[in-house]
């Protein structure tokens, strides 16, 4: 049985984070913590630290955000089904294009925070730490999300951070004008600019599969329900236009899409889809 004092010194962790949700922040200066291998530092915060001052490094960065689920979050911290840590991520700021582009959901190595968006931080998912939640209580709350809209696109950022596919190199290869003109075009006040922005997102099906000798490809152009396009015609212009970029070559001897909104593409063929961005079709790491 744990002393009186740190049972009491748990509930009053338990009560300062009844109010914490997934993608809360703390705002201000803060420290990330990762370790290294003083033989082979890799970042420019590990290069600098004296070979005799360990193998931790800390780096400044503009917050933390919650990644832990909420559920869990507010789970107590002692007692048989206890939860005492929580995981948060780096907040960074970043230039105006990576930040629409992670707004719109195609930068799965940042995660969008619409209460903090005017200050153009993310949330960069390719560094988490754990904290133990008695670090978290003594924190100024600011809440990142403010609706469940909001909390569910933060969530499905998160889990697209683990779940994406692994692309084909030859893949990759196939669709590298078609990721050139993503870029080019996406900010364009232009037809073209207004309707990518407008895209809840880009899928793709490899049939039979991505592993076969023949495989056929099947684009996914998935539009928001307030599309600005003023007609189909626009859309299916603008679809022909994407897909001319794509050439059959290789192995992928076919090459077909659409444009839809949600209810016009079958669930099964969502399901068996994969989810596009700029990083899946980078040849190299996105900056």
């Amino acid at each position: 049985m744990a002393p009186e004092h740190e049972e009491s010194g748990s509930q009053e962790v338990d009560a300062a984070l009844e109010s914490w949700r997934q993608g809360d922040c703390v705002l201000g200066e803060d420290w990330f913590v990762h370790r290294f291998d003083p033989a082979a530092p890799l970042t420019p915060e590990s290069e600098s630290i004296d070979l005799d001052g360990g193998t931790l490094v800390e780096s400044p960065v503009a917050g933390l955000v919650v990644l832990t689920q909420t559920c869990d979050i507010v789970r107590s911290c002692f007692g048989p089904n206890a939860r005492p840590f929580i995981e948060v991520a780096p907040l960074v700021a970043v230039d105006e294009e990576i930040f629409r582009q992670v707004r719109h959901g195609w930068r799965p190595g940042y995660a969008y925070i619409p209460a903090i968006a005017e200050q153009r931080l993310v949330a960069d998912l390719d560094r988490t730490m754990t904290l133990e939640k008695g670090v978290v209580a003594k924190w100024q709350q600011t809440q990142g999300c403010d609706s469940d809209e909001d909390r569910r696109k933060f969530a499905q950022a998160l889990a697209r951070k683990r779940a994406r596919a692994a692309f084909p190199d030859d893949f990759t290869k196939l669709a590298e004008k078609l990721h050139k003109r993503l870029k080019e075009k996406h900010d364009r006040q232009s037809p073209e600019g207004r309707a990518l922005r407008s895209l809840r997102e880009i899928r793709v099906k490899a049939a039979p599969s991505w592993g076969a000798t023949k495989v056929s490809i099947f684009f996914w152009f998935i539009k928001d329900d307030s599309s600005v396009c003023p007609d189909e015609s626009s859309w299916d212009t603008l679809c022909s236009r994407w897909l001319d970029l794509v050439k059959p070559a290789g192995r992928f001897n076919e090459v077909e899409g659409l444009v839809a909104d949600l209810e016009g593409i079958p669930a099964s063929e969502y399901v068996d889809s994969d989810q596009l961005d700029l990083d899946h079709l980078s040849s190299r790491p996105a900056d």
